[in-house]
């Protein structure tokens, strides 16, 4: 069974611990925040097509938010347009924006035919 395994003293030389002397640190550069993953906002587009009641609930559905919360945004997004729901990183964001673009037309409006649209845009400053 032994054979199975490379030359003993290969494996116990490379679990050798190195002196601190002879450790190199890579570079980082003057940036701390450069290794940071890019943060993205998911933004809530404004339409004609779904009430109040579809997006506060689309919102406690889809991201958790409590009644107060969802209100706040359900009246910026019909106020201002649009409605930061979120800034995370890209995979979570684009997975939000699918899963709002899955939740389907408001059943409250006859003329509503489809989802909301949300959008991900990269997240500044």
């Amino acid at each position: 069974m032994e054979k199975d395994w490379p030359d003993r003293s290969i494996c116990v030389n490379s679990y050798k611990m190195p002196r601190a002397s002879s450790v190199a640190l890579p570079e980082t550069g003057s940036s701390t925040g450069q290794d940071l993953e890019r943060l993205y906002h998911v933004v809530l587009l404004n339409d004609e097509d779904h009430t109040y009641d579809y997006v506060i609930e689309m919102l406690q559905k889809l991201f958790g938010f409590g009644e107060s919360r969802a209100l706040r945004h359900a009246v910026e997004v019909d106020t201002r347009g649009t409605t930061i729901l979120v800034t995370c990183e890209l995979e979570r964001a684009e997975l939000k924006r699918d899963q709002i673009h899955a939740f389907g037309p408001d059943p409250r409006l006859d003329r509503s035919i489809g989802s909301m649209a949300a959008v991900v845009e990269p997240a500044t400053g």
